[in-house]
């Protein structure tokens, strides 16, 4: 299989972007879905809808009874990486972390997978798939087929449901005046993805980020008592953190010496190697945040569209930095120093 690969060239060839860097921007995916559902449009459904459409959250939550509620959530994009095997396994990964993010555990999952059949081989849509399993199998979730298409471009991810107590959900709008700011994996994701992709460099530290699962930092927030969450993937740490602002009615302030970045990425933004959707996440940003403290560079990385990122919790874990705190509700959403 190795020599028809390279026959064919390189995955991430086949994608105009790569990874949640290929998210529709934030401002307007929020004009596409505004006044889409209204709050009794699902008056007399079973059951009782927590979490919704209203504030952007990561999944879905509709709640059975008072011991349990499930969580509903889907994720796919094109290759962020050459290798099919690690394709899948980032992708899966990054679809479990909703769950993970609103403090849930996954229970089955289903793939979705696009196509391009008369260009790519089979042979590695398998290892793909393989990939989304073999992380599924970790994290203990099952995985019970899925759905395919016939695609230009490959695309890979997976729909997850999954349970949680009510009384442990995690949200992105209960955050409080007086709560540190904690971040669970570092940034830089976003550049260094872009760099492999245009250089073709690997990064296997990058990859390990990717692949690691949010499960123990989100058990660890339950345990704490932490009640607001979400993660950090393609609208960068600035999006999330702005939507998590916003909905909570209080401040963000960031200390930007804190925030920890992975190795390589400076050295990357410096070569321009800047995802699209990073400079978009930062032009949505920045009229709702105060920077000035901070020169372009590091808005920009602060911003990086990140892909199966780590955890924001209003609140402190064991082994994962604080990078700030949540204050009362100022002239900026988000405030970095």
């Amino acid at each position: 299989m190795t020599s028809t690969v390279q026959s064919l060239g390189r995955l991430t060839q086949y994608a105009h972007g790569g990874g949640c860097a290929c998210k529709i921007p934030p401002g307007e995916l929020e004009e596409v879905v505004a006044g889409l559902i209204k709050p009794d449009d699902f008056t007399g459904m079973p059951g009782e809808l927590l979490v919704g459409l209203d504030n952007g959250d990561d999944a879905a939550v509709v709640r059975i009874d008072e011991q349990q509620a499930v969580v509903l959530t889907t994720d796919f994009f094109t290759p962020v990486v050459d290798d099919a095997y690690d394709w899948g396994r980032i992708a899966a990964a990054n679809a479990l972390s909703d769950i993970y993010a609103m403090g849930g555990s996954p229970l089955v999952a289903v793939n979705l997978l696009a196509w391009p059949r008369g260009v790519l081989p089979f042979d590695l849509a398998r290892e793909v798939l393989r990939g989304g399993l073999d992380v599924a199998r970790a994290a203990a979730c099952h995985v019970a087929g899925g759905h395919s298409v016939d695609d230009p471009e490959p695309k890979y991810g997976m729909a997850v449901t999954g349970l949680v107590r009510p009384d442990h959900l995690m949200r992105n709008d209960t955050a409080l005046a007086g709560e540190p700011l904690t971040l669970t994996k570092p940034l830089g994701l976003g550049v260094l993805n872009n760099r492999h992709k245009s250089t073709g460099e690997v990064f296997p530290h990058a990859v390990e980020t990717m692949v690691t699962l949010n499960r123990d930092a989100a058990a660890a927030a339950v345990r704490s008592g932490i009640r607001c969450a979400t993660d950090v993937t393609g609208f960068g740490l600035l999006g999330h953190l702005l939507k998590v602002a916003r909905a909570s009615g209080v401040t963000a302030v960031v200390d930007s010496s804190a925030v920890p970045y992975l190795d390589g990425a400076r050295e990357s933004l410096r070569d321009g190697f800047v995802p699209g959707g990073s400079r978009r996440n930062l032009a949505w940003a920045q009229p709702h945040c105060e920077l000035s403290a901070v020169d372009e560079a590091e808005a920009i990385l602060l911003a990086d569209a990140q892909t199966s990122g780590g955890l924001l919790l209003a609140g402190e874990i064991p082994g994962s930095p604080v990078i700030g705190e949540f204050v009362p509700r100022g002239e900026h959403l988000v405030v970095v120093r």
